[in-house]
């Protein structure tokens, strides 16, 4: 009978364990601001297109995404962005919006505000049409932008 609840206990644990690792990154928000990066000569960075950031049902999101060349490097910049936390979340460039085939662009930094994430030397971004925040926990998604019709700056 004590090795009963003393398994019930363990259990219990448990639950509560995966419990918090789920829910308290949801009331964690991060805010960054980061500076533009710096562009080509000639280049006005400012003024590049920009793809819209939708949420997902349940994952709430506002913003936009723009592509910016800068001194041989490029970068996928988030601006005004705001978005729910989660465990394990990362943003991908993907090819489509279920994170068949995408590219790591890194952890996610900050849930508000201006971010800048490099891209990969060599990723040819006329193949990746999306850019998703992804939780690879649970398999999730957060929220996109379609990069269709975007070139970069």
């Amino acid at each position: 009978m004590k090795k009963w609840y003393i398994a019930v206990g363990v259990i219990i644990l448990l639950i509560i364990a995966l419990g918090y690792y789920a829910i308290s990154p949801l009331f964690r928000n991060i805010k960054v601001d980061d500076a533009l990066p710096p562009t080509n000569i000639g280049q006005e960075s400012e003024s590049s297109p920009t793809a819209t950031v939708t949420g997902t049902a349940g994952h709430p999101a506002s913003g936009t995404v723009r592509i910016i060349e800068a001194e041989g490097a490029s970068y996928l910049r988030y601006e005004n962005f705001k978005t729910i936390n989660g465990p394990d979340i990362y943003v991908y460039l993907a090819k489509d919006l279920d994170a068949k085939e995408f590219i790591n662009i890194g952890k996610v930094k900050a849930t508000e505000g201006n971010i800048n994430y490099e891209i990969p030397e060599g990723v040819n971004l006329d193949e990746y049409h999306y850019v998703l925040t992804w939780c690879k926990t649970f398999g999730v998604l957060f929220n996109s932008a379609d990069l269709t019709g975007i070139e970069t700056e």
